[in-house]
């Protein structure tokens, strides 16, 4: 669906504002950096219908906020909050594609294979995720942090494409419970990239080790929070509500936590987790208010 939102679970106490504020920055810094990039018309137009066609912004504005809370600005991470949106939107569309969960919908909109065609589809995916390190390779300053990062995104992006395999294409050793399946695949489908976005903000903001240690425990708990909150969607939730296939996990019988544990033990599992993140990021102050704003609204997400 559309940025963060100011709903309900604004009113509940969450101050999204400066959330949308951040999603709003990136988007404008990925605009003007594919204006500035020379691409064929047509790669370019499908670039742009993936990547700045609606979306959460979760991972670059954790990346942001993250560099904010441990004293840096937010200037210095927007070129690494930037990459990873790229990466993620690499990954959807080639998530879509009908070789892998074949989607006909996403963001409320048709999937860039539906809209573009296949061939188009594989190649402003291919060019999404070189795009990615280019942009850390140019802009992430000062250039002694730019190998710090590409290893961050190299590995977190490597780990993501592996979660894809556990999860269409498992190959786990002999007597893997299912639990273990589902928290592997969780951890490296969706929580890698997370907790990427996380490490690399506090990086750019030039965190201590003990600031880093701390963001990183946020983002490993936020993560598998977030996907958590994703499969009880997926059965809670409708096709309109959510902008894409409702109930899609079940009827492609892949592994859930509300398939395996129940939709009120996942969700006390969300709780859980939630004040996990939170403790990870008391020691930073005031400085992580964004942070917990966030961590409440994934928690509480609609959508």
């Amino acid at each position: 669906m559309g940025t963060i939102a100011k709903t309900k679970e604004a009113s509940a106490g969450i101050d999204t504002v400066a959330l949308r504020q951040t999603a709003v920055r990136v988007e404008a810094y990925l605009a003007a950096f594919l204006d500035n990039r020379p691409l064929p018309t047509n790669l370019a137009q499908a670039i742009r219908y993936s990547l700045l066609g609606g979306g959460k912004r979760l991972r670059p504005i954790l990346t942001v906020l993250c560099g904010e809370a441990v004293g840096g600005h937010a200037d210095d991470a927007m070129a690494a909050a930037a990459a990873i949106e790229m990466v993620h939107c690499f990954s959807l569309v080639h998530d879509d594609l009908p070789a892998m969960d074949d989607d006909d919908l996403r963001r409320g909109r048709p999937t860039l294979h539906r809209h573009a065609g296949e061939a188009m589809a594989v190649l402003a995916g291919d060019a999404m995720l070189a795009l990615a390190f280019e942009l850390v390779a140019q802009r992430v300053e000062p250039t002694g942090r730019t190998g710090r990062i590409v290893v961050e995104l190299s590995r977190a992006t490597n780990d993501m494409i592996a979660g894809q395999v556990y999860d269409t294409l498992p190959d786990f050793p002999a007597g893997t419970n299912d639990l273990d399946r589902l928290r592997t695949t969780h951890r490296h489908k969706t929580g890698a990239l997370i907790r990427c976005a996380c490490r690399m903000g506090a990086i750019c903001g030039a965190a201590s080790e003990e600031q880093l240690a701390a963001v990183t425990r946020y983002g490993e708990a936020i993560g598998l929070m977030f996907q958590i909150v994703d499969d009880l969607l997926d059965v809670t939730q409708t096709t309109d509500q959510l902008g894409k296939a409702a109930n899609k996990d079940a009827d492609q019988g892949k592994l859930t936590y509300p398939g395996l544990m129940g939709v009120d033990e996942s969700r006390g599992q969300v709780q859980r987790l939630r004040t996990t993140a939170l403790e990870a990021i008391e020691s930073l102050g005031r400085s992580a208010q964004p942070l917990r704003d966030l961590c409440d609204y994934m928690a509480l997400r609609t959508c």
